[in-house]
């Protein structure tokens, strides 16, 4: 892959590069509605593959937030066509990496040493590049390290940035102005949090230890010596990601040794710690043919106000959801319907939101969940895309649902993802999470 030798840091040089972008996707337009009245039968696929790669194109060469908002994106299966998707998918750990002139110019600013002077062995050329930071291969005393660096000026662009991405989200995404707003306050926080890489270190280290207990979990141990605020150095962990595992043809024991070890993580973070691993797209786990897994990225970390915790779990309780009245408040505890509400609007986006529910937490709902099931997974994604294209939605003039829930949605979604892509059967029922919560050991 090509290298980059230099980023745009400047707030005018990166919005040139979004305003060429745009002019682009415009040209992408007038030539696809062109196409179609010389030939009705033309579809927007071909419209959505070429402003898929304009688009890419500029946010990969940018890095920082832009790109990591095409990256969460990608996740969300059913919220893209599937043209920027698959091409936004590559942001997750195929990004242009960095020259190594930028690299060790980054060594000597923050620790004023050059990475020769640190280990005894670097390769300057990156073994994965994603959308904040790059990862370099290192040897000190025969031991195999991981060397995280962030890109130069992705800091201090994470406002103007957003600022930038907005208006292609809206366009892609089909949300109104009013969602977005409101959750890009949140998306930059967040991202604000993935640029201290001090944060992130220390993070690293404490949620490891936290979940060190959990089975078939493989953590790297970290190097404060060698970090800095724009550098992370840890162990190098073996393993691969989850599209080269899965052509490996993983046996069906395996599959499920790392999804539950997968489910166990995540529901003893949210449950018990309360703040939770909120990235988990596949490259930032690492599988192995022995059913380990291991776990590294903790830059993105959602911390669970209590309040909102009860409310959302509250959803997975059946008995409570009976009462309308309980239903009611706890609707609008989460922000999922508005005291402006008209009785009728209530109605409707409240049997909206039910069904969805219904969907989602199926899996806490069973002891064991199978997500092979592609007919659960096809009905959610159908259900999604008919939400997405809902008047009523689209119009509605208040954002539905608690900021909070970005991340926390996005977490499980996320999660369901690549179990589904395991096709893992998982023990999910309560009781191995409250053995989690009260002994915070649970069996393999």
């Amino acid at each position: 892959m090509k290298e980059q030798s230099n980023i745009p840091t400047s707030k005018v040089e990166r919005a040139g590069k979004f305003v060429t972008t745009g002019l682009k996707v415009g040209t992408n337009y007038i030539k696809h509605y062109t196409r179609k009245l010389m030939d009705p039968s033309v579809t927007k696929e071909e419209l959505h593959q070429d402003n898929a790669a304009d688009i890419y194109d500029t946010l990969s060469n940018l890095k920082g937030s832009a790109l990591k908002v095409a990256q969460m994106l990608s996740m969300d299966k059913g919220m893209l066509p599937r043209a920027y998707s698959e091409k936004f998918a590559m942001s997750q750990y195929s990004a242009p990496p960095l020259s190594g002139p930028l690299v060790v110019n980054t060594f000597m600013k923050t620790l004023g040493k050059s990475p020769l002077q640190l280990y005894d062995k670097f390769e300057l050329q990156a073994s994965n590049a994603a959308s904040i930071g790059q990862v370099h291969r290192a040897w000190k005393e025969g031991k195999p390290l991981a060397v995280k660096i962030q890109y130069p000026g992705v800091a201090n662009s994470v406002k103007s940035d957003l600022r930038l991405v907005k208006p292609f989200a809206i366009r892609i995404v089909g949300m109104n102005e009013v969602d977005m707003d409101k959750y890009f306050e949140e998306i930059e926080s967040k991202l604000l949090e993935e640029t201290d890489y001090k944060l992130e270190l220390a993070r690293s280290m404490a949620l490891s230890q936290e979940c060190a207990h959990i089975p078939n979990l493989l953590f790297p141990a970290y190097y404060p010596a060698w970090s800095s605020e724009r550098i992370i150095t840890m162990d190098w962990l073996e393993g691969q990601h989850l599209k080269e595992f899965l052509l490996t043809n993983p046996s069906q024991e395996v599959r499920d040794k790392i999804g539950q070890a997968l489910w166990d993580f995540y529901q003893f973070q949210v449950h018990k710690l309360k703040q939770v691993h909120a990235d988990p797209h596949p490259g930032n786990f690492l599988m192995r043919a022995d059913g380990t897994v291991g776990i590294f990225d903790f830059g993105c970390v959602k911390e669970i106000p209590e309040d909102f915790y009860e409310n959302y779990f509250l959803l997975v309780d059946k008995e409570v959801l009976k009462d309308e009245k309980r239903r009611h408040e706890i609707y609008t505890n989460l922000e999922m319907i508005h005291p402006s509400d008209t009785p009728k609007e209530v109605a409707f986006f409240s049997g909206l939101f039910q069904h969805m529910i219904d969907l989602l937490t199926l899996p806490f709902t069973r002891e064991t969940f199978d997500f092979g099931n592609e007919v659960y997974f096809n009905e959610i994604y159908a259900y999604m895309d008919e939400l997405y294209n809902m008047k009523e939605i689209r119009e509605s003039k208040v954002a539905r649902g608690s900021r909070h829930s970005l991340y926390v949605n996005r977490t499980y979604f996320g999660l369901y993802s690549i179990l589904s892509d395991l096709k893992s059967n998982v023990i999910t029922g309560q009781g191995r999470i409250h053995e989690m919560m009260e002994g915070g050991m649970v069996h393999a």
